[in-house]
């Protein structure tokens, strides 16, 4: 069954591949700026989307009026995906002109949701660009989800993960030109909003210790339009797995409260709305306490020994190294990055909570007298899990400040390390000074003798002494001569003193010159600039 489409709306499906610049309302948007999204898309195509139809995987799920589903099915295929939404048009393949068919055989649900997911949060979304630009067409998606979208399939250790954000667009007036369609449910009066929260993830088996499990941040990126004449509902939840979207179909499913899953009238739709966005931000808040708790029992397990541990000089002492300071440096970027993101949760929920009540004081929002109770619960369920977030926000807040100090104690551990290595190797300095000083001084005393001793063997001085006379004997070829050790005597003693005379001296000298040196370095130093 074909359904009548605004000419606006079928030019604007038809160029889907130049999304975000084909939207019917890009007069909302400065052509840079579209622009600038197209080109961050072109950039990040690559490692963005799967290329590749086999690897693609999306879940659609719609629901009537009564909160049963529809349909729900996992699209497999751009083919696939056009047979879900109804696209049966056949075009000439050189002029792309319409041969047959409609752009749309189908009504939109009362309430549809989308989920694109990865493997992991760097491996990209497990669908292809061409068939994500068609949903975003076909739905007529903001062009400022992409600011979340690009978060994902980022290969490296990417900071763009800490940041949070909350989006709106409101044409609550009079519809754009070619928005408004009724075939498919659509007035043409909607509210999109688009955010993303962010939550610890355990990687580990429940039960395991929690200083010996590794948590991971995970993010997820929310669109979600809502048609206030028609009651129409759309979500796009994107999260590394389908953990979310467990828990969205137990709140919908037939096992979830009828308020939650009821869309016969716009109110009721508003009102199922609200459960979702409520469910989200208990999502986004749940996990922090445990993982903050694993943060600190990981800082108290690398710095207990800082604290605690003994300083003497006994034998299991522990020797600090600085691996030591940047394993604690790496835990404390670890509570400032928990901090931050906490902050930001919390800036999305009270942006939430601002937008809804701004909603009530619009004077074209037609809910605003029986949704008003809603509105106020949703607002106090969200200021629970603010004052949730800034409690946790303190204790990573006490974290850094715990962990910064302790850091400052382990390079204070590490300076009286070394101190201690500069006391021993002066000791050690200390004793090879005296020992060769007590080798310089023996030096100086043996010297003088040694070089007399040496000249008075030679053939310079010879002592023939009468061998009968008194100073000279001679016993079994053995000769002594009084005469040559008086003179030996008269040499050496006299040089041993002047030798040892002049080299006090100049040790004195030496010491006295480098006193005046000193005094003047110090002098100038204390002197006022």
């Amino acid at each position: 069954m074909s359904l009548t489409l605004t000419p606006e709306y079928e030019a604007s499906y038809k160029s889907f591949s130049t999304y975000p610049q084909n939207l019917l309302n890009t007069h909302a948007f400065f052509p840079a700026a579209l622009r600038a999204y197209k080109i961050h898309l072109d950039a990040a195509e690559d490692t963005l989307f799967v290329q590749n139809e086999n690897a693609v995987d999306v879940p659609i799920a719609d629901l009537d009026e009564n909160g049963n589903y529809i349909r729900k099915k996992n699209i497999f295929s751009d083919q696939k995906l056009r047979e879900y939404i109804g696209d049966t048009v056949e075009e000439d393949v050189q002029t792309h002109e319409l041969i047959r068919g409609s752009y749309a055989s189908r009504p939109d649900p009362k309430c549809r949701f989308i989920y694109f997911w990865a493997k992991n949060t760097q491996a990209p979304l497990k669908i292809t660009r061409k068939m994500l630009t068609r949903i975003m067409t076909y739905h007529q998606v903001t062009p400022q989800f992409f600011e979340f979208l690009f978060l994902f399939g980022q290969r490296s250790n990417a900071h763009d993960l800490r940041y949070s954000g909350f989006r709106e667009k409101t044409s609550l007036d009079f519809p754009s030109p070619g928005q408004a369609l009724p075939a498919l449910g659509r007035s043409g009066k909607h509210f999109q909003l688009c955010y993303n929260l962010k939550r610890p993830e355990s990687l580990t088996p429940p039960g395991t210790p929690f200083r010996d499990q590794e948590w991971s941040i995970r993010p997820a990126a929310i669109f979600h339009h809502f048609d206030v004449e028609t009651g129409g509902t759309m979500w796009i939840v994107i999260k590394r797995d389908l953990g979310l979207k467990e828990d969205i179909q137990e709140l919908t499913g037939p096992d979830g409260r009828i308020k939650d899953r009821s869309f016969a009238t716009p109110g009721q739709s508003f009102r199922s709305s609200l459960a979702v966005h409520s469910l989200l931000a208990h999502w986004a808040t749940t996990n922090w306490r445990w993982y903050i708790q694993y943060l600190e029992d990981t800082v108290d397990k690398e710095t207990q020994a800082a604290v605690h541990g003994s300083r003497e000089l006994v034998s299991n002492r522990k020797n600090f190294s600085p691996m030591d300071l940047q394993h604690v440096q790496w835990w404390e970027e670890r509570a400032v990055e928990a901090k931050l993101i906490l902050g930001g949760i919390s800036n999305v929920l009270q942006a939430i909570i601002d937008y809804y009540a701004s909603l009530l004081s619009h004077r074209n929002f037609s809910l605003s007298t029986t949704c008003r109770p809603d509105i106020e619960s949703l607002a106090a369920q969200m200021r629970d899990a603010i004052a949730d977030c800034k409690m946790q926000r303190d204790r990573a807040e006490l974290l850094t400040q715990i962990a910064s100090q302790r850091k400052t104690l382990i390079l204070q551990h590490l300076q009286s390390q070394a101190t201690e290595k500069m006391e021993n190797l002066s000791l050690m300095t200390q004793k090879e000074a005296i020992a060769m000083r007590i080798i310089t001084v023996v030096t100086l005393i043996y010297l003088p003798g040694t070089f007399v001793s040496t000249f008075f063997s030679t053939d310079v001085v010879t002592y023939q002494g009468d061998r009968n006379s008194e100073s000279s004997s001679s016993n079994l070829g053995t000769s002594f001569s009084t005469t040559a050790m008086y003179r030996w005597l008269q040499v050496a003693l006299p040089l041993t003193f002047c030798t040892l005379g002049i080299s006090w001296i100049v040790y004195k000298y030496a010491t006295m010159k480098t006193v005046t040196r000193l005094s003047k370095h110090w002098e100038n130093i204390s002197l006022p600039r």
